[in-house]
């Protein structure tokens, strides 16, 4: 039995997932969950202010899971990281994206407004509990409107 190809990304893996089902037409639909990078957001003060922002609202416990990565990354690894969000632009990588577009986002995420979520969805828009990394504090709640969304994918191809 042969499945639709459903690509999704968290956060920075929007990005990587809007370029991957821009070159391909066989994805047959995209998750943005937190996208990045919002344009009112992209200056590198806006950004990192927003980043420590989101810091504060994360549910309890992600960003002692979170800081040992962040530690071994390095200022000059995230100052990259950084770079590379303000640089790409998901807007132009979605424009050749034909596949329907799930966007998920958590209700007090300072990165990514809830007027620009939307602007990306075509194929549904989702609020969930929680900041920008609300898919941490419940894995579960992110996975429904995800398993809806392929499910009516699987129906309409």
């Amino acid at each position: 039995m042969r499945y639709p190809v459903i690509l999704a990304g968290h956060s920075s893996g929007t990005q990587v997932a809007a370029e991957a089902a821009s070159r391909d037409p066989r994805v047959a639909g995209l998750v943005l969950a937190a996208p990045m990078t919002d344009p009112a957001h992209r200056r590198p003060d806006r950004l990192f202010h927003r980043w420590l922002l989101a810091g504060r609202r994360e549910a309890p416990g992600v960003l002692a899971t979170q800081w040992p990565e962040w530690r071994r990354a390095g200022p000059r690894l995230i100052a990259h990281l950084v770079r590379v969000h303000r640089r790409h632009v998901i807007e132009e990588s979605l424009r050749g994206v034909t596949a329907p577009i799930l966007v998920l986002r958590g209700r007090e995420d300072p990165m990514c407004t809830a007027r620009w979520a939307r602007s990306l969805a075509t194929g549904g828009y989702v609020e969930l509990p929680g900041a920008h990394d609300f898919c941490w504090g419940d894995p579960n709640g992110w996975s429904a409107p995800m398993r809806a969304f392929a499910e009516a994918v699987a129906r309409s191809g």
